[in-house]
């Protein structure tokens, strides 16, 4: 079977099925069909922690469908905006698994990743995103191997 690694950048995808469905994502369908016919080798979701305990609830929930859930803390800043991404992280972890995955699924609508994906596109490595479609930057659509749309049954 193939071996798959699997990244989630949850607020990512939290904000853009917000905005563009209105809807939810619904990890438990995602989490079946990225992992069919795959063994998986790494599944991480990350996300900020803000301490409340919906979040809590919600991260127990992906552990529970077998991701590794990894924590920044949420900072707001004196000026209001708010600081908590985890693209360098994402980063670090994919090429970590470049060596030993066949397939990388990455669900973020980012554009910093196209590189990325290029990158272990060049290695050999099979690379899909999903992404709600208006909200995925073409150039992630464009470097990844495969787009699957967060739309229908991927959504609650």
């Amino acid at each position: 079977m193939p071996k798959v690694a699997i990244f989630v950048d949850v607020q990512n995808i939290y904000y853009t099925t917000r905005e563009g469905h209105g809807r939810h994502f619904d990890y438990n369908r995602f989490w079946a069909q990225a992992t069919e016919g795959r063994d998986v080798i790494a599944a991480y979701a990350y996300a900020i922690d803000r301490g409340d305990e919906k979040q809590r609830q919600f991260q127990n929930i992906l552990r529970a469908i077998g991701f590794e859930v990894k924590l920044k803390p949420f900072i707001q800043r004196s000026d209001g905006s708010a600081k908590g991404d985890w693209d360098v992280g994402i980063t670090i972890d994919v090429m970590d698994h470049l060596a030993t995955a066949d397939v990388i699924v990455l669900a973020s609508g980012d554009g910093d990743f196209d590189r990325l994906l290029l990158r272990a596109g060049e290695q050999g490595v099979a690379t899909e995103v999903y992404g709600v479609p208006a909200l995925t930057a073409n150039s992630l659509i464009d470097s990844a191997e495969t787009f699957i749309p967060i739309e229908g049954e991927l959504l609650l």
